[in-house]
């Protein structure tokens, strides 16, 4: 087949953006695994590293902790998640468009935020200490409440989209043949759901047993892998060992990963184009439950979110309950200070603008690109790549990779931008997805009318495909902004002097013993945050006007 014009710019434009993947990816992750065979001068010593690891009781504990504790997090944590999303979708209570904007708030925040919470309320000096009836916050059980807080978003907002897909004419069927309402329950809507649940598990296993920022501060002596490797790296100095658990944390994630992957091709295949909508009939004692239970989950969210506002604005808790602000003057604490703020505001922008113009633009290429299948594969492959990658993990491989002193992108080393190549690696299949998404609903004409009109592809793209998928494309860019100003363990071996983030700094106050601070810059974040979602939602309903108003045709 002869390549046109616009084939050969368009698979250059593949390849460019493949390229990037590959040296922001997979390479730093070649080098990281090769590092986890070697000593520290460099010399190859096989598996020797794996098996001191493995005959170290106290980094084989981190394993199991590490499972239990994603375990417990995932059974609570659905449980809780399932029954919400049913709420919200099987009842006919009041405020639904408010309970799950609620549930969106630990998105907001790092998940450092919810262990700073649980001090306050269960510590030592806790407000609450006495409902601990002698147990101790520090250690699995406050790592288990965090990590609850943190997974809930992600596990609801599966559970709605697998809720909301139900067949109507399969209740009739029920009903017709006098089925009560537990059997249909378990005969028909958990079945119904069953690979949004499966789905919501495998991603809230994933995100709580490589999560790093809770277990640091509430894990107490309770180690996982995750701080693990941040002790071997940043305590120890021992990176050889730190790429080893790194090789271990991987193995579950990947796990999860795969299975979730197919998971969701399984359920797209399961829709039918015969599908009736569910529409719930109300119920006054069934809405009425749900409604309590939906302000009960609503108010831990708050609860915690209001118990680290409260702590900001103390002046010395418990000594000095006067309100104030002296919290908020960084700049006199150890952390960053406020430049560390302004530094994440500077991270999240180039984040936002460079990581959506890279995502869409590749998304694009791969689906409307002509031919070059195993290059579409490929690329494909290195887009859902990053997923399975934890933070850590990738920050780790960034050091092994980008610091070595034969690189010559060493250059770029502790600076913003290393920062920024990082952080939308970091996030890129979710993003990536989205993108894909959007694009796979435009017909397929478009292109054909432009290729008949001997219009370029490039015109197309902008005069077409980008102002149809403009909602797309701003929700990629308040992806990566939220992510950017939230995430701690993607950059907490990658920031130098002068870049230190806002993020990582409420992790250095809190090192410091700073934690009325920590919780400042924690709601310094969240407000940030909170007021891009918002900027997010009016830009959003004022752009649909003027370039979704052909829907309504």
């Amino acid at each position: 087949m002869r390549l046109s014009r616009d084939d050969i710019i368009m698979r250059a434009f593949m390849i460019t953006i493949g390229l990037y993947l590959v040296v922001t990816l997979a390479l730093p992750l070649y080098t990281m695994l090769s590092k986890s065979f070697e000593n520290s001068d460099g010399m190859f010593i096989g598996l020797t590293n794996y098996i001191e690891y493995f005959n170290t009781p106290a980094l084989v504990y981190s394993i199991e902790n590490s499972l239990f504790i994603a375990l417990i997090t995932t059974a609570i944590t659905i449980t809780i998640a399932y029954t919400f999303a049913y709420a919200l979708t099987r009842s006919c209570m009041p405020f639904k468009g408010l309970f799950k904007a609620l549930t969106m708030i630990p998105i907001l925040v790092p998940s450092l935020l919810p262990g700073i919470a649980l001090v306050y309320l269960f510590g030592n000096q806790g407000m609450l200490k006495e409902l601990m009836f002698g147990h101790s916050i520090y250690g699995p059980i406050g790592i288990i409440i965090a990590e609850v807080f943190f997974t809930l978003p992600h596990a609801i907002i599966i559970l709605i989209t697998a809720l909301s897909i139900a067949d109507a004419r399969m209740y009739e069927a029920a009903l017709s043949l006098r089925a009560s309402r537990t059997r249909i329950f378990f005969t028909v809507t958990i079945p119904g759901c069953r690979y949004g649940l499966i789905s919501a598990a495998f991603v809230v296993f994933t995100l709580a047993i490589t999560d790093f920022g809770a277990p640091k501060v509430i894990g107490g002596d309770f180690n996982v892998l995750a701080t693990d490797i941040y002790k071997q790296v940043i305590g120890q100095q021992n990176f050889e060992m730190g790429a080893v658990v790194s090789m271990v944390l991987m193995i579950p994630a990947v796990f999860a990963f795969v299975v979730d992957r197919i998971v969701q091709k399984r359920q797209a295949a399961s829709l039918t184009a015969h599908a009736v909508a569910l529409v719930p009939k109300p119920n006054k004692n069934f809405d009425r439950t749900m409604l309590v239970f939906c302000m009960l989950v609503s108010f831990f969210l708050l609860g915690m979110l209001g118990v680290c506002q409260y702590a900001a604005l103390v002046k010395f808790y418990p000594y000095d309950l006067n309100i104030g602000l002296t919290n908020y003057q960084f700049d006199l604490m150890d952390g960053g200070g406020w430049d560390s703020y302004l530094n994440s505001i500077e991270l999240a922008s180039w984040t936002a603008i460079l990581g959506t113009v890279l995502v869409f633009t590749g998304a694009y290429m791969v689906e409307k690109c002509r031919g070059f299948d195993n290059g579409r594969s490929v690329f494909q492959m290195l887009a859902m790549l990053p997923m399975a990658v934890p933070g850590l993990v990738l920050g780790l491989a960034f050091i092994f990779f980008f610091n070595a002193p034969d690189n010559p992108l060493n250059v770029i080393y502790h600076t913003m931008i290393i920062l920024v190549i990082s952080t939308i690696v970091h996030f890129y299949t979710v993003s990536h997805l989205t993108a894909v998404t959007a694009l796979k609903q435009l017909d397929v004409e478009f292109e054909s009318v432009a290729a008949s009109l001997k219009a370029p592809f490039y015109r197309t793209f902008w005069r077409v495909t980008v102002p149809i998928c403009l909602p797309a494309i701003l929700d990629i860019s308040i992806y990566l902004f939220v992510n950017a100003m939230t995430t701690v363990s993607a950059v907490i071996f990658l920031y130098g002097p002068d870049t230190n983030l806002a993020s990582v700094a409420v992790l250095n106050m809190d090192d410091a013993g700073d934690i009325a601070p920590a919780a400042a810059m924690g709601m310094m974040i969240f407000y940030t945050a909170a007021g891009v979602r918002l900027a997010h939602y009016f830009l959003s309903r004022m752009l649909d006007k003027r370039t979704q108003s052909w829907k309504m045709r």
